[in-house]
């Protein structure tokens, strides 16, 4: 998708609001009872990339504009800037929309241009909410709106894990543990209250099955909900090993295949490190009690999350590998770098991409992500906190191995 120009976006500037355009004079707090600006952009950011009209044209949000089009004048400081880019990635915006931030210079003043591009896989949700575009303002989707989302996602080349599975029927989902768990926290209250959507659209709405009219369970709805995920994307599992020693191969001093939907496969795989995971109280040392462990559960638990959400699992029976020896873990994921995400930048803050959207969508609804981007960061620190070296990450085309290394005392001694 080309681009917009300084001159193209002037001149979107200057027209009137419409279905690619909105406009916002400044980030000033609303009065009370009314969203503020931020949750405003949000919902127009949903909307743009829903692109219910079909333009296939990337939709501009201005920061810094009044409502006839001039510039009003206010600092576009790094601080506004990082706001709304995390719009993208803070979690209350599913799937993470396309989008891109910047600051310009046009008609002579700086204004700040958040860019969307439509949605390969909408609808896309604003806090439970799926926001469209009807002419210049925005407005709630309906029902008939959703399905017209629903059925464009199935003519587009839609991501792997939104791809229905051929083989599976209704009967392959817990649709029950969706209705009670997943539903309450992926719709907004007032809409599951309206109860105007009959059970096969809520599924096809949340991309747990690929439309009302093919109600055939997509790779995500099989990972998150299915009853024995394995029988129809064999790699869907954690192999965890542990070793005797520090190389391989060793003696196995424990293993287990942790199976099932993904947050059984992670439950699974959580116990069995803690189990393995060595903790000493020092209560001598200071006027408050001091944890150490050999491996920061934190750390573990954020790679783990993001070996599940980012890994490949098309054209591949291979499980994620976890593997602990006597000084260090080593995570081993199917699938290399992807998008925007090289071996160059891999880790670093800002790079993320979504090899599974929808999957990504899924585990933040569950909770089992609280926002984007941050996971590898969030385990960096917890590992400084627990006295360990940096996570090492090894990116090869095929596959992501990062290696934690066990505190230097092995959580055991005095730091």
């Amino acid at each position: 998708m080309t681009p917009y120009s300084d001159l193209d976006l002037e001149a979107m500037m200057a027209d009137l609001e419409s279905e690619l355009v909105e406009r916002k004079e400044s980030l000033r707090k609303a009065p009370p009872g009314r969203d503020g600006p931020i949750e405003r952009i949000r919902q127009a950011v949903c909307a743009f990339a829903n692109d219910l009209p079909g333009h296939g044209r990337a939709g501009v949000v201005f920061v810094g504009a009044r409502d006839d089009g001039t510039p009003s004048g206010i600092p576009i400081t790094d601080r506004l800037l990082q706001r709304l880019a995390d719009i993208r990635s803070d979690g209350h915006t599913l799937p993470p929309p396309v989008m891109s931030v910047a600051k310009r210079k046009l008609a002579g003043s700086e204004v700040a241009v958040l860019t969307v591009h439509p949605s390969d896989a909408p609808p896309v949700r604003a806090r439970g909410r799926v926001w469209i575009r009807v002419g210049s303002r925005r407005a709630i989707a309906t029902a008939q709106d959703e399905r017209i989302l629903n059925e464009r996602r199935r003519h587009h080349d839609a991501p792997f894990d939104a791809c229905p599975v051929s083989r599976a029927t209704l009967a392959d989902l817990d649709v029950r543990r969706f209705e009670e768990d997943y539903l309450p926290r992926a719709f907004d209250p007032e809409l599951l209250a309206a109860n105007d959507r009959t059970a096969e659209e809520r599924l096809a709405a949340t991309r747990m099955i690929a439309s009302v009219d093919e109600p055939v369970p997509t790779v995500v709805g099989m990972l998150v909900f299915g009853r024995s995920p394995r029988d129809f994307i064999p790699g869907a599992y954690v192999q965890f090993l542990r070793m005797g020693g520090t190389e391989f191969p060793g003696p196995v001093l424990d293993e287990a295949r942790c199976t099932g939907p993904i947050s059984t496969q992670l439950e699974r795989l959580f116990g069995k490190l803690d189990s393995h995971n060595r903790t000493a109280v020092d209560i001598t040392s200071g006027p408050v009690e001091e944890r150490r462990s050999t491996h920061s559960a934190v750390a573990l638990r954020q790679i783990a999350y993001n070996a599940v959400m980012h890994r490949t699992y098309e054209a591949t029976n291979a499980p994620i590998r976890v593997t602990w020896y006597d000084d260090r873990v080593e995570i081993m994921s199917p699938g290399g770098a992807y998008g925007v995400v090289t071996a160059e930048n891999f880790g670093q803050p800002g790079a993320a991409d979504y090899r599974n959207p929808s999957l990504a969508e899924s585990m933040r609804v569950l909770g089992l992500v609280q926002r984007f981007g941050v996971g590898i960061g969030i385990a960096r620190a917890a590992l400084r906190r627990n006295g360990q070296p940096e996570p090492l990450f090894d990116v090869q085309p095929n596959w992501v191995r990062c290696v934690l290394k066990a505190r230097p005392d092995g959580g055991v001694g005095v730091p």
